[in-house]
Formats: structure tokens, sequence, C-alpha cells
């Protein structure tokens, strides 16, 4: 049996060494997770991500958006974001992570996944403008997908697949040791929305 295809009482560190990743399961029903897929489909501004690598400005197919308390300016892969008012849906949303992971979150950056052709690469979340070895929730609605991490120096690799309903939380010094990412796969063709609760630090 596949302890990671159970309902969760307590969460479970899956990591073995070097932080802390607490895996919780499916936190809802499906029926409330294909509401909250389907009315942040439609109500929340997605825009094409964006990056400069080596110089270069690319624009990804995956689909971001960026909300928060105030309009904290969030800057990764030489791209700064500013953030968005909360909709209602993602308060509720914030609300029911806090409650469940005991953590307090200020802002959440979202992504939309098209279908499985649509990952993300090798990375670490250790940008300045997060709360240092902060807690970053992340609730996964629509298709299910797989998702890794990655050891920096034994190079072991920790995968589970991310249900709809499903919350993962990634804590402590996790970012120092681990790269995580959302490896493409031509199995999956329906479209998966994520969010990652996180606190930053102030407002620039």
């Amino acid at each position: 049996m596949d302890l990671f295809e159970q309902d969760l009482a307590e969460p479970i560190n899956i990591l073995p060494q070097g932080g802390e990743v607490n895996y919780y399961g499916e936190i809802m029903s499906l029926v409330q997770s294909d509401f909250y897929f389907n009315a942040l489909l439609t109500e929340v501004e997605w825009r094409c991500d964006q990056a400069v690598i080596f110089g270069k400005h690319i624009e990804t197919k995956r689909k971001v958006a960026w909300y928060a308390d105030k309009p904290f300016t969030y800057t990764y892969s030489n791209i700064t974001k500013c953030a968005l008012p909360w909709t209602q849906n993602l308060q509720i949303l914030m609300s029911i992570v806090e409650k469940k992971t005991g953590e307090t979150y200020n802002s959440c950056l979202l992504n939309l996944y098209h279908n499985g052709s649509e990952g993300m690469a090798w990375h670490s979340d250790g940008e300045k403008d997060l709360k240092p070895n902060g807690a970053i929730a992340s609730l996964s609605f629509g298709a299910i997908r797989k998702f890794a991490f990655k050891h920096k120096q034994t190079k072991e690799v920790i995968s589970l697949d991310l249900k709809a309903g499903s919350l993962l939380v990634m804590k402590g010094d996790t970012q120092q040791h681990w790269l995580h990412r959302l490896p493409p796969t031509k199995k999956v063709q329906d479209a998966r929305i994520n969010l990652t609760f996180r606190t930053i630090n102030s407002c620039n």
C-alpha cells in the first residue's frame, strides 16, 4: 500500500534529512476541489510567466499570478512582479491552509499548467524577498502531477504524486539542501492549478 495514497490524520515529513517537507494528503473533497479549480481558472488574472536568462527575455506557456496582503514586489528569474489584492476565494483558501498548517502567510504565487507538457525545472525558493526558512504551502487543484525533490549534495531523489486538493508544506532549511521540480509528462492532458502560499518580508 502506498502511504501517500491515504488520507492522512497527521502530516508526514517525506524528506530523510536536511529539511522538512510535510505532506498532508487531500485536505478537501473532490467536489470542493473542483469548485475552487473552476473558480480560480476564471477569476484569477493569469499572465504568461517571464524570465531573463543569460540576458534573453523569455515567456513561458505556463501562466502565473501573484496576490498578497499588500502590493508586495517579488523578484525571481530576474523579473519583478507586483502583487494584486486578494480575491475572496484566495482568502478562504489561505485561511484553510493556515488553520491546517499552524503557519501564517501574506502572499500567494499561483501557477497554471495547461497540460503535462508544461512543468518547472529544478530550483530552490531562496529569493531575498521571502522570509528566511519560512513555510511555503503548496495546494494543488486539477490534474494529478508528480512532484520531485533532489538533495543538492547526495543527489537523492524523492517524489510523490500530488492529487487535487492535496497540501504540501516546505519549511526550515529545505531550500538550502534540496531542489524541487514539476517534471513534464506526456501522460497528462488536463490542466493543473497550484497555489504556493508564502511570507514576504516587507513591501519594497
